[in-house]
């Protein structure tokens, strides 16, 4: 506890540490409270369909008159629930296979090095594609995608911490001694890995809410009735010459949800591992 108190005064003592978490404190009260203060996001109102900004409707209504503002609160939660749940089975997952191929070597180590070379060959939407072939569309599918493109980025991070532990004194100590080498993994593997693992989720956050944006406007994330920001910026865009403020409103929401992860993320970062920080 008192380790997280230093690290958000840390982190709130610098200018982009502040800004970054504003936005993100911003973002989700925005995600939480917004159904609190708007009607349903899915009940229809053709006679108010495309209605500007207004007292009935803060931030407008879209071509089928649904309130913009419910739709873009509830859009922006799950963006942010997919984005969190993705980001925490990938590095765990991830770390796990790192850990055990750095503490392994051998053949194992080349395996799964050699499995993560291959995720990384293929760009991440040909990837979309193959497993959109394979599962269909939709946000398993979503899941299941990205958690497979970012499992090697934890694991390689992972791998290179065990790799460097392995050989150190005190776990060969341990080893002599005949510890479990659960416990070992435990009580000193984890803790070692910990910390720049958390600090690469939180700069791939941003990345995979800007990712599930960019395959839901291409009609290979999520899907209707649910919405994200992704498919409120492509319903908008398609009678942006009608109504701009669809469009713009979610863009704006997924701006912001992006700049304050990643400045939060950054601040993160030089308060978790400083090193990498100056170095950068």
């Amino acid at each position: 506890m008192n380790e997280a108190m230093w690290a958000l005064k840390r982190i709130c003592s610098e200018r982009d540490g502040r800004l970054g978490l504003t936005f993100t404190i911003a973002i989700l009260a925005f995600a939480l409270l917004g159904p609190l203060v708007s009607p349903d996001p899915n009940v229809l109102d053709i006679k108010a369909r495309f209605a500007a900004p207004g007292l009935a409707h803060l931030l407008g209504t879209d071509n089928l008159g649904r309130d913009l503002l419910a739709r873009t609160s509830v859009g922006t939660r799950y963006a942010l629930t997919l984005a969190v749940l993705i980001v925490v089975i990938s590095s765990v997952i991830g770390s796990l296979i790192g850990i055990v191929a750095g503490i392994a070597g051998g053949w194992v180590d080349r395996a799964v090095t050699a499995v993560f070379d291959i995720v990384n060959a293929f760009p991440p939407l040909i990837l979309a594609f193959a497993l959109i072939a394979l599962y269909g569309k939709g946000s398993a599918t979503f899941v299941l995608l990205v958690t497979v493109v970012f499992i090697p980025q934890f694991g390689r991070m992972a791998r290179a911490r065990a790799r460097t532990l392995r050989n150190l004194s005190f776990i060969e100590a341990e080893r002599m001694l005949a510890v479990h080498p659960v416990t070992i993994v435990v009580r000193h593997y984890l803790p070692n890995v910990a910390g720049p693992i958390i600090v690469l989720a939180s700069m791939n956050l941003p990345v995979v809410i800007a990712f599930e944006a960019s395959l839901s406007f291409l009609g290979f994330g999520v899907q209707p009735p649910k919405s994200s920001l992704g498919t409120l910026i492509k319903d908008g865009f398609v009678s942006i010459n009608q109504s701009w403020w669809p469009t713009v409103t979610a863009a704006l929401v997924l701006a912001v949800a992006t700049l304050g992860a990643t400045l939060l993320g950054e601040a993160l970062r030089r308060v978790i591992d400083p090193k990498s920080a100056g170095a950068r």
